[in-house]
């Protein structure tokens, strides 16, 4: 009798109760990535912060503008590399739902900050020389259906006067890292401050600082800090992960919900899952002995009641993290939340199936081992 025939045979005797077995599995398994992801999601900015990358922002925080002047006089500070400011645009397309994040830069300074961002070079070029034009990353343009050329109207927040701004799409650029976000808009500086009210002509949002050595990063924060200190714009200086970090806090209350109610569901169908496989394998005490009545090994029996209980739980586990990764690769928040399910998670996601395999099967599989033959054909 051969063991892969056997263990089918097994399987198929009470279908029903294969396939739901498999389908708590895979249940508690989607369940698992999508929360993975989602955890991705609200960690993206503070994975993916560049480690020489510093962020200034107003002292009261990033609503508080900061003097354009400010530019030059952190570059001269010691161990400062390389400065870019941007600003936030915050405009409407279509519809206030469609929020995704609009950026207003100096082309060159922010090429030279995020080089993980690519831009076809001839696009990078039309971009340059279309006051204009907007860059877009490639996940935006997919939700939206854009393509080089369009003409994007966005509605300007209140605070930017009335009307519509147009955009000319000129160039789509991608993340050279799964994680990067691609769902940003890039604004040229310079329609921006032609069509803003002439209070916007001084100020920026914030700045970028990249610093010579990352080692040497907090020094340089505490010296942009006290450059501005007991100035009218004061500032705090963070690095990329940090500023990440608390822009996430505010959303914190959040993240801790969804994954508690989450884990909890999670951990729940693990358990139901566990214990229906214990009990299918306890049904079955009478059938293991009569296979170490005919010659079988104890290691046999305990080998077989184990890879029964890890088939069930791997091929539910499988369907479980394909249809998480199938979810989580659509943008089911609209650009609020990227996510993206890791390679480690998915292999985190497969142990976890396996180990609770094993644990299901385990004690019962032990007990069949040390089982008596004689004891148990008695109850035959």
């Amino acid at each position: 009798m051969r063991f892969l025939p056997l263990l089918l045979a097994n399987l198929r005797r009470k279908k029903l109760r294969t396939v739901l077995t498999i389908g708590s599995f895979a249940v508690a398994l989607f369940l698992f990535g999508f929360l993975a992801a989602v955890q991705s999601g609200f960690r993206q900015g503070i994975d993916i912060a560049g480690a020489d990358r510093l962020v200034v922002i107003g002292r009261t925080g990033v609503i508080q503008p900061l003097p354009l002047p400010y530019m030059e006089r952190i570059r001269r500070i010691p161990g400062v590399k390389d400065v870019a400011h941007s600003t936030w645009f915050g405009g409407v397309y279509q519809d206030p739902k469609n929020f995704f994040s609009q950026f207003v830069i100096v082309p060159e300074d922010w090429k030279r900050m995020y080089p993980e961002f690519e831009v076809p070079e001839e696009q990078w070029r039309d971009f340059v020389a279309d006051r204009q034009g907007v860059v877009v990353g490639a996940k935006l343009a997919r939700r939206f259906g854009w393509k080089v050329g369009d003409r994007i109207p966005l509605k300007p927040p209140s605070y930017l006067g009335e009307g519509s701004w147009e955009f000319n799409v000129r160039g789509i650029y991608h993340g050279t890292r799964p994680q990067d976000d691609e769902g940003q808009m890039w604004i040229r500086h310079k329609y921006f401050y032609e069509k803003a009210p002439q209070y916007w002509q001084a100020i920026v949002g914030w700045y970028v600082v990249r610093v010579s050595d990352p080692d040497d990063a907090l020094r340089v924060a505490r010296a942009i800090d006290a450059e501005f200190a007991n100035s009218p714009s004061e500032t705090r200086t963070q690095t990329e992960s940090a500023f990440a970090s608390s822009f996430m806090k505010q959303m914190g209350n959040i993240e801790f919900l969804i994954l508690a109610i989450g884990s909890i569901v999670f951990f729940t169908l693990l358990l139901v899952t566990g214990n229906t496989m214990a009990i299918a394998v306890r049904e079955r005490t009478n059938e293991l002995a009569v296979l170490k009545a005919v010659g079988y090994t104890d290691r046999f029996v305990l080998g077989f009641v184990l890879a029964e209980s890890v088939l069930i739980a791997a091929v539910g586990g499988a369907i479980g993290l394909w249809l998480a990764r199938g979810m989580t690769q659509q943008d089911i928040t609209n650009g609020i939340l990227p996510m993206f399910l890791s390679p480690s998670a998915l292999a985190a996601g497969a142990a976890v199936a396996v180990g609770t395999g094993l644990l299901a099967g385990l004690l019962p599989a032990l007990g069949a081992m040390r089982l008596s033959v004689v004891d148990a054909l008695r109850r035959i």
